[in-house]
């Protein structure tokens, strides 16, 4: 998402005559609906006057593109300022600038690290040289249209209050990450360098059409841990570490090598769901091995260590696999300071005793901390999901502080699980009553969450997301006995009312039920999954939590009787009835929060309990913007007359607007689907209107749509923005189409507005071709069907145009 696009002209015009920071304040508002910081309205005036400066120059083209805020996908990351356009060799090219507010900063130890002064005090962040061109890397991982599309990025960092002799930021110790991305700071001097090395990377404008290719670029999909660990043992960088992460790695780096010769030290990071804890685990793995150190990563569920030799083998012997992975229960007999280094994941379900029959050992935060001379220990304790789970943040210091071991504390809060979105988490802490937040709804452009009406549906759900990479997957709570553990023809989750039943994962591929090809129609629990992603996660919310009245209630007598987790619970309830309920509370609110965050795209749930359903649904608000209706066929004037009265834009003639600048044309979809082209658009058209509130760019044009095939979305009458020749993917989106076989169920053209979806089969040659196309209506009347276009004919679908905004 971009909050801000134009073209440098109407940049600089904005800068100059307007107030820049309240028009992208404005529009980050309308594209997010939530608000920022006076601090960082204050910063976008400063630096944004800044780089107009830098643009206000004839080597640089009037009409490259422009672009502030751009939310990288599925991050919680966002660009501040890209500069587009061609560059010598005819290529799309992109500039980013990352913009500093600094005036000081301090040399360290770390790779990438510097000390700067903010107003709470001086902090560790990133060198800007480093955040610059993780971002990029970032964007190109997770950009299609990059990755694939020839785009070249360059990147670099814009640092306007910082003395012009850059010291230290231009230490030598830098260097590598200053080649990468060379810094500019204040002055004319300097912003005259800034200058050139644009104008060196964008040698003409595009209208913005890269802005427009990364903005509609079809999302890469996301690399997992495990997909990736083999390259990242093998000395490959897998994973660019950002913010955070990166200091954490330092930090961690930086003490396990001290505490060989020094005093023993523990590092502890909490972190929520997706904030990165296992990535930067399994780097430290890597990293401090590589070095030389006697180092292991260790966690107590063995689902994650599982899947991860799993995919090692073949390619590494087992035994040295078993010398990198480890369960938390072998260190019950280990000599004190027997390994370099101990890397704890999921360090909140460490359990007080180890072994099969929990009867060994004394206590495994102490076992760990004796053990090593270096211990971090990853947790989140809202994550703790039985009673026996003792890896408190209190329980490890104690332990450090036993041993005469130091304690760091850091923590990572950048998201990159759903969808990297910050506020579905704080929406489902919020919802199921763990904590009051600011999200007491769900926007669902943020993240895809959906209540299904079904079980059935609910496996449909996964199992059409599954096929797609096969990393969709179903959980549940633990409410179900276990019979096809002694019965492999039995089934475990029957729900007779529905005709749905299913197994346990744990009988044919036990913890390798998340990566398995044939899986996907069994049912995991919390302890085959936490610590795993997937991409799109199905969750039957069952009985052992409810909603009553709008209040979330556990229930852990209905949690089946093979469920260990709260094994317990009874005779803690007789000694100290309070405490019990609290503990059940919180495990079982835990177990679900888990379950429902191990999406990376998706989470789809189903509950068994019906009002329960209906408190999900009333909690998810579905925007009026972005979104369409079916074609209007109208007479060629008839927008005109209707806009000029009450449409939300002002009619303007040809002759007073500067085409797709500050306006664009307004024409009935009739003509739109038949006469499309930019030629057409610009020659022919003398109507033009500039919406309020809405970027706008080249090939977008005002439409009316009329009728009620659409109506959850589109308001009958509604005037629309469209853009037309949409590139990348559509899947999902809702488009303006053509093709001889459509009839439109409003207007009876051969165009309509639908939610354009496809399915794709095999070709000649390794091509594809379309299965079938169906163009789905979203209304409240049932009267209304999908559009079906079968194979054969498929091909000949046109999409003319995609929707951008519903305008009224």
């Amino acid at each position: 998402m971009i909050i801000y696009q134009a073209l440098k002209k109407q940049f600089l015009d904005d800068v100059f005559r307007n107030d820049i920071e309240q028009i992208i304040l404005d529009q980050y508002w309308r594209r997010t609906g939530r608000k920022v910081s006076p601090a960082e309205v204050k910063a976008w005036a400063s630096s944004l006057g800044y780089m107009g400066k830098v643009l206000h120059d004839a080597s640089i083209p009037d009409d490259c593109g422009v672009a502030i805020e751009y939310s990288i996908p599925q991050t919680a990351k966002r660009i501040d300022f890209l500069v587009t356009g061609k560059a010598a060799n005819d290529q799309p090219c992109v500039v980013i600038v990352e913009l500093k507010q600094w005036q000081h900063a301090r040399r360290t130890d770390k790779d990438a690290v510097v000390a700067t002064r903010f107003a709470s005090g001086e902090a560790e962040v990133n060198h800007p040289s480093y955040q610059a061109w993780s971002y990029a890397a970032l964007l190109k991982g997770f950009n299609e249209a990059v990755y694939t599309g020839g785009i070249q990025l360059e990147a670099c960092a814009y640092l306007h209050n910082y003395p012009e002799d850059g010291d230290p930021l231009n230490d030598s110790f830098y260097a590598e990450h200053v080649s990468r991305a060379p810094m500019y700071f204040s002055g004319s001097a300097q912003r005259e360098l800034l200058r050139q090395f644009i104008a060196r990377h964008v040698r003409r404008g595009d209208m913005g059409e890269a802005l427009y290719r990364i903005e509609n670029g079809r999302i890469r999909p996301s690399k997992s841990l495990a997909d990736a660990l083999l390259g990242l043992l093998r000395g490959n960088p897998e994973f660019v570490l950002v913010d955070d992460q990166k200091l954490v790695y330092e930090e961690a780096v930086k003490q396990a090598h001290r505490a060989q010769t020094g005093e023993k030290r523990v590092l502890i990071v909490e972190g929520g769901p997706g904030t990165g804890k296992s990535v930067v685990a399994v780097n430290l793995l890597v990293g401090l091995a590589g070095a030389g150190l006697i180092a292991k990563y260790v966690t107590k569920n063995s689902a994650p260590r599982e899947v991860y030799q799993a995919k090692l083998n073949g390619h590494f012997k087992r035994t040295e696999i078993s010398h990198l992975f480890t369960g938390s229960g072998s260190f019950t007999n280990c000599a004190q300071d027997e390994f370099g280094a101990l890397i704890v994941d999921e360090a909140h379900r460490l359990n007080e005793k180890s072994g099969l029959y929990a009867n060994l050992g004394e206590n495994q935060v102490m076992e760990l901390v004796r053990a090593a001379r270096f211990c971090i220990f990853f947790i989140d304790e809202s994550q703790r999901v039985t009673l026996r789970d003792i890896g408190t943040r209190e329980s490890i210091e104690r332990w450090a502080c036993e041993f005469g071991a130091s304690v760091t504390r850091m923590e990572l809060s950048s998201q990159f699980r759903c969808n990297g979105s910050d506020g579905y988490l704080a929406w489902l802490d919020h919802t199921l009553q763990v904590r009051e937040t600011a999200n007491p709804e769900l926007d669902p452009r943020d993240f895809d969450f959906r209540v299904a009406d079904s079980p059935n549906e609910l496996r449909r759900l996964v199992e059409e997301k599954n096929r797609e990479r096969n990393r969709a997957r179903m959980v549940a709570g633990y409410c179900w006995s276990w019979p096809s553990k002694k019965d492999a023809k039995a089934f475990d989750i029957v729900m007779p009312d529905h005709g749905f039943r299913a197994r346990w994962n744990l009988v044919k591929d036990g913890s390798l039920w998340i990566v398995s090809e044939e899986s996907v129609s069994e049912v995991g629990c919390i302890h085959t999954c936490q610590g795993l992603e997937v991409d799109y996660i199905g969750v039957i919310v069952a009985d052992d939590m409810v909603v009553r009245d709008g209040h979330v209630v556990t229930r852990p007598e209905a949690r089946a009787h093979s469920d260990k987790s709260i094994h317990g619970l009874k005779a803690l309830a007789r000694k100290d009835p309070q405490r019990a309920r609290s503990e059940a509370d919180a495990i079982i609110k835990n177990t679900y929060r888990t379950l429902m965050t191990r999406g990376m795209k998706g989470c789809y749930i189903y509950c068994t309990d019906a009002e329960t359903a209906a408190y999900f649904r009333s909690r998810i608000h579905t925007p009026e913007a972005p979104a369409i209706a079916p074609i209007a066929v109208l007479p060629p004037h008839a927008a005109t007359t209707v806009a000029a009265n009450s449409a939300p834009f002002r009619i303007l003639r040809r002759s007073e607007v500067r085409p797709f600048e500050d306006a664009v044309p307004v024409i009935p979809l009739k003509l739109a689907a038949g006469q499309l082209s930019a030629q057409w658009l610009d020659d022919e058209v003398d109507e033009w209107a500039a919406p309020d509130g809405v970027s706008i760019g080249p090939g977008m044009f005002i439409a009316q749509v009329v009728g009620e095939s659409m109506n959850r979305k589109i308001p009958n009458g509604a005037w629309c923005l469209f853009r037309r020749d949409p590139a990348g993917t559509r899947q999902k989106k809702i488009v303006l189409a053509r093709h001889r076989d459509i009839s439109d169920p409003d207007t009876g053209a051969s165009y309509t507005v639908k939610q354009y979806s496809s399915e794709k089969q095999p070709a000649e040659e390794g091509d594809w071709a379309h299965a079938r196309i169906v163009l789905s209506p979203m209304s409240t009347d049932p009267v209304f069907s999908p559009i079906v276009i079968e194979a054969g004919k498929a091909g000949d679908v046109a999409v003319i145009a995609e929707l951008v905004a519903v305008l009224v």
